[in-house]
């Protein structure tokens, strides 16, 4: 994020505007959002969880040449984000992603009836898909959704015991966000992306979310709950921050 402590003069109340357009970064053409904000003294850009857009907040009445020249200033900052995340779809025969921590390769069957599964073949961790080829991302998603959810109610179950918890319902969505949400009373909610992440990370996650049925809030009491539940909690908080953004970035659309 960055800002520019500029606060151009007062104007009349007007409708904010809203411009969506692309901007060329390197050899990409990134979705770029740029919304006017009456409370803004400062340009806000911002990469959306996954690299797959931008979102610019500028106080209202910015000229656009000071946008423009904003953009500019920030295309070496954007190029150095950006590149963490590829421009190659991974979701296709041979394309390679990650389950559970570990990267599989996508074989597809041809048979147009089957099971999703995942297999070690030759010694390689291996996805095999069946259905039409252009279905594979919405098979894998499901097969991804499945298997979070099968992961997730043991673990949430177990941290929801340690103490003394009731949990109402577990909800699996694609949110960009956030990874997992606990309402007031008792309803958890998590990304099934986090699927692809390893063990530890999943379980992380869950003992997160489980902490949140006893301290609603994330001061102290919480994060000491959390530890006690999941001892490698920093580790797994490190693995997030990392390697998050990139699990999001993968398009099964």
């Amino acid at each position: 994020m960055f800002a520019l402590l500029k606060k151009p003069p007062r104007t009349k109340s007007r409708p904010l505007e809203t411009v969506k357009r692309t901007l060329d970064v390197g050899d990409r053409a990134m979705p770029l959002t740029i919304r006017e904000n009456r409370r803004a003294t400062r340009i806000t850009l911002r990469i959306e969880p996954g690299g797959r857009a931008l979102n610019l907040t500028v106080p209202l009445g910015l000229r656009r040449h000071e946008i423009e020249d904003f953009l500019d200033r920030h295309q070496g900052w954007l190029l150095t984000r950006l590149a963490k995340f590829s421009t190659e779809n991974p979701i296709r025969p041979g394309g390679c992603v990650p389950f559970r921590g570990v990267s599989h390769r996508i074989e597809h069957t041809g048979s147009l009836r089957g099971i999703t599964e995942a297999l070690v073949l030759d010694g390689q961790p291996v996805l095999k898909v069946s259905g039409l080829e252009g279905h594979i991302g919405r098979r894998l998603s499901a097969f991804f959704k499945k298997e979070a959810r099968k992961d997730l109610e043991v673990l949430v179950a177990r941290h929801a015991a340690a103490i003394r918890k009731p949990v109402r319902s577990i909800t699996m969505k694609d949110t960009r966000s956030r990874w997992g949400s606990c309402s007031w009373d008792g309803n958890l909610s998590f990304s099934w992306r986090i699927v692809m992440a390893p063990p530890l990370v999943i379980d992380y996650l869950a003992a997160h979310e489980v902490a949140h049925l006893k301290e609603m809030n994330h001061g102290p009491k919480f994060w000491a709950l959390c530890k006690e539940l999941c001892p490698r909690m920093e580790e797994a908080r490190k693995w997030l921050k990392q390697h998050g953004s990139q699990l999001h970035a993968i398009d099964f659309d």
